[in-house]
C-alpha cells in the first residue's frame, strides 16, 4: 500500500493518497488474489489510517473486485490491472484490461443464468464508470466506506 502525497488535481497536499495496485497475469489464481488484496488494503486503511470501513463495506469491495476481475478475465486476454485507492470517504476500485469493447449492464431477466456481474456491481456501487483508453478500458467503481447512518444502502450514481 502507498501513501504519497497528492498530486496536481487530486486530493489536498496535505492529506496523503492511499492506494494500492497490482497487475494480475490471466491465470487461475487472479480473482482470489484480488479479492485478497482489497481485503487487506481496507483492513490496512482502518489500521494504519484510522478510516472507518463497514463490514458492508469490506464485503461489497471484494465483490466488486470479485466480478470486475472476472470480466476482465473472461472476455480480455492479457493482463489485468487492479487499482484500490481511497477518495474521501469512497474506496475507488479500478480495473484496467486489453479489450476497447465497454461492458453494457444486461436487461433484468430472472431466468437468465449467468452474466449478471455488471449488474451487480451497478447496484451496490455508489458511483460506476466504464471509459475507453488508448488500449483496452478502464472500469472504475466507487463504495462508500461506511454504511449509511439511517441503515439505507445507495446504489449506482454515475461518477
Amino acid at each position: 500500500m502507498e501513501a504519497d502525497p497528492a498530486s496536481a488535481g487530486g486530493a489536498a497536499p496535505d492529506k496523503p493518497v492511499i492506494r494500492t495496485s497490482v497487475a494480475l497475469a490471466g491465470d487461475g489464481t487472479d480473482i482470489a488474489r484480488a479479492r485478497h488484496l482489497a481485503a487487506g488494503f481496507l483492513t490496512r486503511v482502518q489500521a494504519e489510517h484510522g478510516l472507518p470501513v463497514s463490514q458492508r463495506a469490506m464485503d461489497v469491495t471484494q465483490l466488486v473486485v470479485s466480478e470486475l476481475v472476472t470480466n476482465a478475465r473472461k472476455y480480455a486476454p492479457g493482463p489485468v490491472l487492479l487499482d484500490l485507492k481511497i477518495t474521501g470517504d469512497t474506496v475507488e476500485v479500478v480495473v484496467w484490461d486489453s479489450d476497447p469493447v465497454l461492458p453494457v449492464a444486461r436487461a433484468a431477466d430472472a431466468g437468465r443464468v449467468g452474466q449478471h456481474g455488471l449488474e451487480i456491481v451497478m447496484a451496490v456501487a455508489q458511483g460506476f464508470e466504464a471509459q475507453r483508453e488508448p488500449v483496452g478500458k478502464r472500469i472504475t467503481a466507487r463504495i462508500a466506506l461506511a454504511d449509511d447512518p439511517g441503515g439505507a444502502v445507495s446504489g449506482h450514481r454515475p461518477l
